[in-house]
């Protein structure tokens, strides 16, 4: 006599583990525009888990506009030239859980809309990926206007606005749980 058949049960869809610095990374990957590009910046900052302690094994994506607010569809993502900007980059946290881009500003894609960078956060413990947003600070009537960050509670809505810097640069962490945990999207039926 046999016995019935065991129901196989699927994995989850994505296995985390410390192996972003193996597979993912690529030359010049968080490096969207070079340092010497006129407008260039540099968004930077750290990934906190819910204890408020930098997670060192995460990795970021950003997709964003040109300074002008166009949504660039060029190929080489993959193989930076240094003058083709493509709108995304990659970029693995380092030992003390801090990231950096170099990147332009992005332009408000739409008259009276304000600008922002699309980030994706892998990380580990997370079986799926996380989805936020980075605001500019300066245009404070865009920011007001914005459907998303006017749906937030107020005290809400700076996790996802960055600080500029007195060079230029944008400061932006991410906390993953606990006090001031960034605002994260969900996509129903995506």
């Amino acid at each position: 006599m046999t016995e019935p058949a065991t129901k196989l049960v699927p994995t989850p869809g994505q296995t985390i583990g410390p192996f972003y610095g193996y597979a993912l990374p690529y030359e010049k990957d968080s490096q969207l525009v070079h340092r010497a590009h006129p407008g260039s910046i540099r968004l930077h900052g750290t990934v906190y888990d819910g204890n408020g302690d930098p997670i060192p094994d995460s990795l970021l994506e950003i997709w964003q506009a040109d300074e002008d607010g166009r949504i660039v569809q060029e190929t080489g993502s993959l193989v930076r030239d240094d003058h083709t900007f493509t709108g995304w980059g990659r970029a693995a946290v380092d030992n003390v859980g801090h990231y950096t881009f170099t990147t332009v500003n992005p332009g408000a894609t739409e008259e009276g809309k304000a600008p922002f960078i699309a980030v994706v956060v892998f990380a580990r413990g997370l079986l799926n990926r996380l989805f936020t947003r980075i605001y500019l600070p300066e245009d404070t009537a865009a920011l007001a206007g914005d459907p998303l960050l006017s749906s937030l509670p107020e005290e809400r809505r700076r996790t996802l606005i960055a600080g500029r810097e007195p060079n230029g640069d944008l400061r932006f962490d991410i906390r993953l749980q606990g006090a001031d945990e960034t605002v994260f999207l969900s996509f129903p039926g995506a």
